[in-house]
């Protein structure tokens, strides 16, 4: 397995989002391709992430099952014209670059904003389903939680995770900031294209939890409720529900305001009401702050924030880098000396034959004392004797000499032969 690890990605730099949704996968989804993938290929690890912007399958094995793989994913999708999407996906059949790979979607690098924060746990999600079904073997589990931990020391020893970066992160940050002091906050977002989407499922990760979204076309509204589990209001209901929220994410395309001033004013607001506009052109009227209690904030606020953040994150990227490079190194020391392990563990087994079977013949002639005296010794000797092949073992795996001396133990002690006795 080791040296066998691959990959398979399609995502927003390959795809549109009309094809990325079709390829989407929720964890019973992911699951059952997974056990499917776990009878075609016959890899003991697999991990299947899935996010708007990307699904990709990590798998291990020596052969490449590149075209199956894809194919048993539209196959689910129910995608019938396989050969349309299969130009949309990517395959790293190098292990080294498969790693890497990993590394650079799981810390952020290859995300559709810089330095993504919310990516990070949907790769834990990945691991947990890919566990749960026992599929996360010692590769994979070494090489996620050296992820999280190269993760943990860039959030702590960067700007790579400050500030939000997007606009749809600025704006959820923002409404945050907004509504803090209020007691079981409501949100609104009215409007469901691209950006209005994406302010819908950052806001479904955000710490308000009474969410609620309307859109001209019902059926969108209702198929993004229920990938962020929030509620739907028919669009001829908006006044009403615009008139129970605390903020209100206008995200409408229309060249005369949605939300006007005497609409507004018509509201009766007692406290605050805050109207965060991310359409262009507005679809929040300017005069509408005007309204006593009433704060607008448009898409220029929003947009400049995100950019300072961006700009921030996109020179930590260097560094980043750096901690990515150093994690794999050490890595890549651990998976080699894993290569060697099972030679290791042959030779132990060997030597242990050779001392059991040695002791069997004297133990008859001594007492309890002498014998356990005898037993200590001669284990003492086994380990310093083991000492010098495991140094030299681990030493030859850094230098990529291993095969050769793993073939001459195998040669000296006929390992495998007593491996098949064993």
């Amino acid at each position: 397995m080791i040296g066998n690890f691959k990959a398979i990605s399609i995502s927003h730099k390959t795809a549109p989002v009309k094809v990325r949704e079709q390829m989407a996968l929720n964890e019973a989804s992911a699951k059952q391709l997974m056990m499917q993938l776990r009878e075609i290929t016959n890899a003991e690890e697999l991990l299947v992430l899935s996010t708007c912007n990307r699904s990709e399958i990590y798998y291990s094995s020596e052969k490449d099952f590149s075209s199956e793989i894809i194919k048993l994913l539209c196959l689910q999708k129910g995608v019938a014209d396989f050969n349309e999407y299969a130009g949309y996906f990517i395959n790293i059949n190098n292990n080294d670059e498969a790693v890497q790979h990993l590394f650079n979607v799981s810390i952020g690098l290859e995300s559709q904003v810089v330095g993504d924060i919310q990516i990070i746990n949907q790769v834990k999600h990945a691991y947990q389903w890919s566990a749960d079904l026992n599929l996360a073997g010692p590769y994979l589990h070494r090489l996620l939680h050296t992820i999280f931990f190269t993760n943990k020391k860039v959030v702590q020893g960067t700007p790579f995770r400050d500030g939000a970066a997007s606009v749809s992160y600025a704006t959820v940050e923002l409404a945050e900031q907004l509504i803090a002091e209020v007691a079981n906050p409501k949100a609104l977002v009215i409007g469901l294209g691209e950006m209005g989407a994406d302010v819908c499922r950052n806001l479904a990760n955000s710490n308000i939890k009474d969410i609620t979204i309307t859109n001209r076309t019902q059926l969108r509204a209702e198929e993004l409720a229920a990938e962020c589990n929030v509620k739907v209001i028919p669009f001829e209901n908006v006044w009403e529900a615009i008139a129970a929220s605390d903020v209100v994410i206008c995200s409408i395309s229309k060249e005369e305001p949605f939300i006007s001033y005497e609409k507004v004013k018509e509201l009766n607001i007692l406290s605050h009401k805050f109207f965060i506009d991310i359409s262009v052109p507005r679809s929040v009227e300017e005069k509408v702050e005007d309204v006593p209690g009433v704060l607008v904030y448009h898409i220029d606020n929003i947009r400049s924030k995100a950019t300072e953040a961006l700009e921030k994150r996109l020179k930590a990227i260097p560094l980043v880098k750096e901690f990515i490079a150093a994690s794999i190194v050490e890595f890549n020391d651990w998976s080699k000396e894993m290569m060697v392990s099972p030679t290791i563990n042959k030779l132990k087994n060997a030597l242990e034959q050779i001392r059991q079977e040695e002791l069997n013949r004297y133990l008859k002639q001594m007492n309890e004392e002498e014998a356990k005296k005898v037993e200590l010794i001669t284990k003492n000797i086994m380990q310093k004797i083991m000492k010098l092949p495991v140094l030299q073992l681990k030493a030859a795996c850094k230098r990529g000499e291993a095969e050769t001396l793993i073939d001459v133990l195998n040669d000296l002690f006929d390992l495998e032969k007593q491996s098949a006795d064993a």
